[in-house]
């Protein structure tokens, strides 16, 4: 019987995957936007299993994400490998309006691990950016061209133009190489040469439900580019059936010269064409050459949820359970917490792991609706079904001091289990509330806790509903509040408002202290089950 795995391989809000095979190790880079740190890289041996290994933009003294617009930053990375070094590119998006400011940045290291250099300012002129090393020992870095003039489409195909890998600039004359193909918007492109043809893989068609991955092919880098006759290489658009929604940004995977595989972005919907509070994944798709071109081995467009296994997994087993438990009792908080345009470092000034030993600290700075700096660490959702819990000590002095438990997309998206202060009560408050695009609501009342007692907080989501519940000390945990609309947290639910949004949903831990910026809540542990 041949041996399968399901997608996707990176559950959760894992997009923009760039792949690069290094000896009998392969390196998967993909995006991570407004959390730091920046840039996840992940290593595996068969394909199919990935352990992150790496996040270069460690930190926001390496890379500032202060101020940036809700989905934007660090966008699709682009990783590659040439004489014994690791080449990283990256994108930080500043603005979404008509003018889209693109930074595009190159880092470079001769460990995957590290470390890596300072990000080089290369560009500016679009996004998306990726190298191509050629075998004359030239490289190329090509972007999506981003053009503001209100007569022209802002997406106005690839440019392409020479790297010098000594100075870190581009040489030479920019040349707009490729306009797309009759699906739209071009983007993501990644060029392989293969038999004495470049291979042009680029997204297509945007990041929502007409999603696509195409090929081109020339024996001439700059081309012309002939457009293959299986088109698209990769999309859900006529199939609204399929589990892999919105699939496409894809990158090739050489096994042997005889197996091949690509990696794409996904999304798996509650329903039809509905909302993915997942966001986009990582799938894995097998694929054959025919007369010269790459088609899924299905033989057909469409991606598949189950896929022949690749024959360097043979003794694997998959891992399907992302359950996490951490204490807090460590020195480093583990990898899978990010932070919202803060690292969650320890030991900085608004995180400390030793100022209460065996406790994480996280001391109260802007609103939780701030894009610059504010106090929140969390983790992405990895199942429909799962469930949080947390115990924090807080006392806050004042209304204007609150932290809790979240479930959260964006700044304007969220639920909140927030503990407070209620000043012409003299007492300890906890409630629900929720943002959904700047429309604020309660959604429980404001209970009376008891001061200076630990208190637990935990959430429950089910596919597209979320419980929260509070319990004081030893005392069962007892629901607060309505249920409420998991589901709203997804970017097709705030796209369909008129919002730009490329994450997923997280869960995390928060405080705010809109005063003085001094107080602060210790958080025992925090545990993340998932139910299958």
């Amino acid at each position: 019987m041949m041996k399968t795995f399901k997608n996707p391989i990176l559950p959760g809000f894992n997009p923009d995957a760039s792949v690069v095979k290094v000896g009998q190790d392969y390196y998967l880079a993909t995006s991570t936007f407004e959390w730091l740190p920046g840039v996840e890289i992940y290593h595996s041996i068969d394909l199919i299993n990935w352990e992150l290994v790496s996040s270069p933009l460690e930190n926001d003294a390496v890379i500032d994400l202060t101020g940036n617009y809700n989905s934007g930053s660090i966008w699709a990375p682009h990783l590659s490998y040439t004489d014994g070094q690791f080449w990283l590119l990256i994108t930080n998006v500043k603005t979404g309006t008509a003018f889209k400011d693109t930074l595009n940045y190159v880092m470079f290291a001769t460990e995957i691990t590290g470390p890596w250099s300072l990000p080089h300012f290369v560009t500016a002129s679009g996004f998306d950016p990726a190298f191509f090393h050629d075998d004359d020992g030239k490289h190329y870095l090509m972007s999506m061209l981003f053009d503001h003039r209100l007569e022209k489409p802002n997406f106005a195909g690839l440019v392409i133009q020479e790297f010098n890998a000594e100075t870190l600039e581009l040489t030479g004359t920019r040349h707009h190489f490729f306009t797309g193909t009759n699906l739209g918007v071009c983007e993501g492109p990644q060029i392989l040469k293969k038999g004495g043809w470049y291979y042009l893989l680029c997204a297509a068609g945007g990041t929502g439900y007409s999603h696509a991955a195409t090929v081109c092919r020339s024996r001439q880098i700059m081309g012309p580019y002939e457009q293959s006759p299986y088109h698209p290489l990769l999309t859900t658009k006529p199939d609204p059936t399929n589990p892999l929604q919105k699939s496409g940004h894809a990158s090739f995977i050489e096994v042997t010269p005889d197996e091949w595989y690509i990696t794409h972005i996904c999304a798996r919907p509650l329903t039809e064409r509905g909302n993915c509070p997942l966001g986009r994944e990582t799938a894995l798709q097998k694929i054959d050459w025919i007369g010269g071109w790459p088609r899924l081995t299905n033989g057909s467009i469409f991606p598949d949820l189950a896929v022949p296994a690749p024959s360097i997994a043979k003794n694997s087993r998959q891992k399907i359970d992302f359950s996490t438990f951490c204490d807090f009792n460590t020195t480093r908080l583990p990898n899978y917490f990010k932070g919202l345009r803060q690292s969650p470092t320890a030991n900085q000034r608004h995180i400390s792991l030793s100022d209460h030993p065996g406790y994480l600290r996280l001391y109260g700075e802007q609103s939780i609706t701030s894009l610059h700096k504010q106090t929140l660490i969390a983790r992405r959702w990895q199942h429909f079904n799962f469930r949080v819990e947390t115990e924090m000590n807080f006392d806050p002095t004042s209304f204007q001091q609150l932290a809790g438990l979240v479930l959260f997309y964006d700044t304007d998206n969220w639920l909140y289990l927030q503990v407070s202060y209620d000043e012409e009560r003299h007492e300890k408050t906890i409630q629900v509330e929720s943002d959904t695009i700047n429309q604020f609501a309660y959604h429980s009342e404001r209970i009376i806790i008891p001061e200076h007692q630990p208190i637990r907080l935990a959430v429950t989501v089910n596919r597209n509903q979320a419980q929260f519940y509070y319990a004081i000390g030893k005392q069962d945990l007892q629901p607060i509040g309505d249920v409420l609309p998991a589901d709203q947290l997804s970017d097709d639910f705030i796209k369909a408002h008129g919002k730009l949004a490329f994450t997923g949903a997280m869960v995390g831990i928060c405080a705010q202290d809109l005063d003085h910026h001094t107080s602060f809540a210790d958080f025992k542990y925090f545990n993340y089950v998932e139910k299958h």
